[in-house]
């Protein structure tokens, strides 16, 4: 949904409120105007804001796209579609999305202030992320593991079954980034723990990304630039 010029000069010098959608999931979630992007945010987090979600620009940035086996792209937790969004307008590249979201609520506002403005086509399934892995029989050239509730990753989204999904979800040569909190000293030693105890034992030669109070963790060293 567009906004009178006005309005987007204005998000320049204060956040706008546009839409509240509160949700049993979510029941802190708006979307503002910000900056001149639409960001949708719940109390404690910023699940997604257009190509200011830096997390994954910085992480597009360092690795090597163009290396990528094929274009089919798993986007899980849609937010209002920055990481589609990204990949196309700063990175100019088209993948086929399929995107998974539990929040209904989440859908809504992705249909109404993200998706529209994007060309590549994207199929949106409103399921348990975690219940579409482990049924999953289909293989992705990238992976975007992005899911948080408020500003914590659900436990079963570490567990061993889950990153073996991911991990049989890859087409040889895929991609996965697996996004983290890191922006005090708590996550950050969560963080770390769960990459060496955990996510390095299902993808032994992985790596993990600053992203600037997050670490992108990727399932291979050799997808890094330099």
């Amino acid at each position: 949904m567009k906004q009178p010029l006005w309005k987007r000069l204005l998000s320049y010098l204060f956040e706008w409120h546009i839409e509240s959608a509160p949700s049993e999931i979510n029941p802190h979630l708006y979307v503002s105007l910000r900056s001149g992007r639409y960001q949708l945010s719940t109390a404690n987090a910023v699940y997604s804001y257009e190509d200011l979600y830096t997390n994954y620009l910085w992480a597009f940035e360092h690795v090597n796209l163009d290396a990528l086996p094929n274009e089919e792209a798993l986007v899980l937790g849609l937010g209002l579609g920055s990481i589609p969004l990204i990949l196309e307008k700063k990175f100019h590249k088209q993948f086929h999305y399929t995107a998974v979201e539990l929040d209904e609520a989440v859908v809504y506002l992705a249909g109404r202030y993200g998706l529209d403005g994007l060309s590549s086509p994207i199929d949106t399934a409103c399921a348990d992320a975690y219940a579409f892995m482990l049924q999953n029989e289909k293989q992705y050239g990238l992976i975007c593991m992005d899911i948080f509730l408020d500003d914590v990753v659900p436990r079963p989204f570490e567990s061993r079954e889950f990153l073996e999904a991911l991990k049989s979800a890859l087409s040889p040569g895929g991609l996965l980034l697996y996004n983290r909190l890191a922006d005090n000293d708590k996550d950050r030693r969560a963080t770390q723990y769960f990459f060496e105890r955990h996510f390095l034992s299902v993808f032994p030669h992985g790596a993990y990304l600053d992203v600037g109070g997050n670490w992108m963790l990727v399932n291979h060293r050799q997808a890094l630039k330099g």
